[in-house]
């Protein structure tokens, strides 16, 4: 008796058994048709265009006009992707650190200002601190593009007009509202025990923040450095009219559009540049897209 009980015991625990109903549900999702057809659908809008990109970077003017989507493999050549990366008119690598620059710097103001806003105002229940989240959020119902002109008088003011120093402002206020509202509804799924603790403990606001709430923030700030990081790699028009041809300063799109908007029937010029901008931000997407998803949901969902 003894040894058939102590078997019993030590015997694995079956996992709950699937219902019928469960079952069917998930056979039904399997083989909905419907499904198969939109997720065949998005994948080729998504496919086709980074095809005909990569292609006809590598082909000639005449093989592209004939049939963009043809693989010649006997008439493909570097030879204009080498023109692109050689050429000074079409500084796309050149914009490369300028680019990276810019978004190493608004990434971290960004992180500086949102972390500590979004914990005081998930850590207060006070109705004019609700009233400052809705304020920030206001601020993504507001396009980009509709607000340049008025930052462009206001630059002018304070004496930052076509300057570095006024484009990363206005990048880092135009990422505070999405930042701040995707820390504040991770940091409220953080127990506020942990912050009493730590008032017990003798650390202050500030102290408790950045040693102890921030790093369990992490998925929450990987997901904000990286919808940031593709936001500023991919604007063109706030670089572009905040910072004028006489600054010296060229993003990888403005590089593009300062090199190739005079020669824009000339596709070997055009394809190459195009792909040599895009590459870099798809790359780190398709990588990074698990963090992006992760960081979005958690904290959807307390308990």
């Amino acid at each position: 008796m003894v040894v058939l009980e102590a078997e019993i015991r030590d015997r694995p625990k079956a996992l709950p058994a699937k219902s019928d109903d469960a079952r069917r549900t998930e056979r039904k999702e399997s083989r909905s048709p419907v499904r198969r057809v939109l997720l065949g659908t998005l994948f080729v809008v998504m496919i086709v265009p980074i095809y005909l990109l990569v292609v006809n970077a590598f082909k000639s003017q005449q093989d592209i006009l004939d049939n963009p989507f043809s693989i010649p493999l006997s008439g493909l050549t570097f030879e204009h992707m080498s023109a692109a990366i050689n050429s000074p008119q079409f500084n796309v690598i050149g914009g490369y650190g300028f680019t990276l620059f810019l978004v190493v710097v608004v990434d971290v103001l960004c992180i500086l200002l949102a972390g500590p806003a979004a914990y005081a105002i998930a850590r207060s229940l006070k109705r004019r601190t609700q009233l400052v989240l809705l304020y920030f959020l206001a601020g993504t119902f507001i396009p980009g593009a509709a607000v340049i002109i008025p930052v462009i008088y206001v630059l002018r003011e304070v004496g930052l007009a076509n300057t570095v120093t006024g484009l990363v402002a206005h990048d880092v206020a135009s990422t505070l509202p999405v930042s701040i509202f995707l820390f504040v509804g991770f940091i409220r799924t953080i127990p506020v025990d942990i912050d009493h603790a730590a008032t017990i403990d003798g650390a202050g606001r500030y102290r408790t923040f950045w040693a102890i709430i921030f790093p369990l923030m992490r998925p929450a700030v990987v997901t904000v450095l990286i919808l940031n990081s593709i936001g500023i790699w991919n604007d063109f028009v706030s670089p572009q009219i905040l910072l004028s041809p006489s600054s010296g300063h060229y993003t990888v799109t403005t590089a593009i559009y300062a090199g190739i908007s005079q020669y824009s029937t000339d596709l070997t010029k055009v394809f190459p540049n195009l792909l040599l901008a895009v590459a870099p931000v798809v790359i780190f997407f398709i990588y990074m897209q698990r963090h992006i998803i992760s960081g979005l949901t958690v904290g959807a969902v307390k308990g």
